[in-house]
């Protein structure tokens, strides 16, 4: 193993030594800066730190051409002494310089290459591990089990049997043995969608809810709507579960056929091709699922594969057709010009004939 106490260098795997490392950092930081993906697994990561750390301020970083934006106009209010990046699979060297604090990266895409950084990918080494980053952010603080299961069913992976053993809910996760099976089809994966939807709508409301999640310490608040803040968190899920469930029922009755299936509906104030896809996936039997919203020109998909990687092939034909792209082998996300999408969905559906 590769390893040097330099900032700005990879670190091969997440090792007993290095969850040690990552906790010496946050404590030792008086101000730190949290900014994590605007999904179930970022958003986890970052509530399992703060509730255990108790000090801080987390940045939810929507993905958007101008997100780099987001990192130094955060720095630059917040003047924290550490910088934690959690879930996010790109960040160009420019911000990283632009930041100019120490950086702590826990992120399990693709593995990138920067300077300034302390990177800490377990895809890196030998023998890859895409563990999600939630996971690795529980391994940090070893508690809050009920935060660290939403946000590992949420990124398609089984909680492991020591965390089952300290959660006090798993009752609510039924007979299910797969991730799709307990998101969708048990009591407390509809948390998983709660915590989707709470990332919805305007950066105010974004920040609202995260706010009321650092509050909440009790799954039921929320399931059981408990307590004024469960209540706001639920009825924010009711709200967007509405649109939510008008389009997953217009592409289910969309016709089944080929290996490739495709849905795409105009552009709403609000993202949900994440979750539409990981249903869809589950429901259907389709090899491939290419949910879009088409929104300023583009369509701004998620890709998913059920059994052969589509990472290269997405990276392939972007070679040929401009856009931008990339996640994990079988779950990613790409963004096309409208005009290009009949010719990205016909190279798709060759590679899966």
């Amino acid at each position: 193993m590769i390893y040097k106490d330099l900032w700005g260098l990879i670190v091969n795997m997440l090792t007993d030594d290095q969850i040690k490392e990552i906790r010496s950092y946050i404590e030792n930081s008086k101000n730190p800066l949290f900014l994590f993906d605007d999904d179930p697994d970022g958003l986890t990561a970052y509530l399992l730190l703060k509730k255990h750390y108790k000090k801080g301020v987390g940045v939810c970083v929507k993905a958007s051409p101008n997100s780099g934006i987001v990192y130094s106009a955060a720095v630059s209010r917040h003047k924290p002494d550490l910088a934690v990046i959690l879930d996010k699979p790109i960040l160009d060297q420019e911000i990283i310089d632009e930041m100019n604090v120490p950086i702590v990266w826990i992120d399990h895409h693709q593995p990138v290459k920067r300077e300034g950084v302390r990177y800490y990918n377990p895809m890196n080494g030998e023998k890859p591990d895409n563990r999600c980053t939630s996971y690795w952010a529980y391994r940090v603080v070893e508690d809050n089990e009920w935060v660290a299961v939403v946000g590992i069913i949420g990124d398609w992976q089984m909680p492991e049997k020591s965390i089952l053993k300290k959660f006090e809910y798993a009752d609510k996760l039924g007979d299910g043995t797969t991730p799709p099976e307990l998101m969708f089809n048990s009591e407390y994966g509809k948390m998983v969608k709660i915590f989707s939807f709470a990332m919805k709508g305007t950066t105010e409301s974004t920040n609202e809810c995260i706010e009321v999640l650092e509050k909440i310490n009790d799954p039921m608040e929320i399931l059981e709507q408990t307590t004024p803040n469960g209540r706001l968190i639920y009825e924010k899920f009711k709200n967007n579960n509405k649109d939510y469930e008008l389009l997953l029922g217009d592409a289910l009755s969309q016709k089944i056929d080929g290996n490739v299936f495709v849905y795409t509906y105009p552009g709403i104030d609000r993202s949900f091709t994440g979750m539409l896809a990981n249903e869809l996936l589950h429901k259907i039997p389709h090899e491939v699922i290419i949910l879009g919203r088409e929104k300023d020109g583009d369509v701004r998909m998620s890709l998913r594969s059920r059994d052969r990687p589509i990472l290269p092939v997405l990276k392939k034909i972007l070679e040929v057709i401009n856009g931008h792209g990339g996640g994990h082998a079988q779950a990613c996300g790409a963004s096309v010009k409208m005009e290009d999408f009949p010719k990205f969905v016909e190279m798709i559906s060759k590679e899966f004939s």
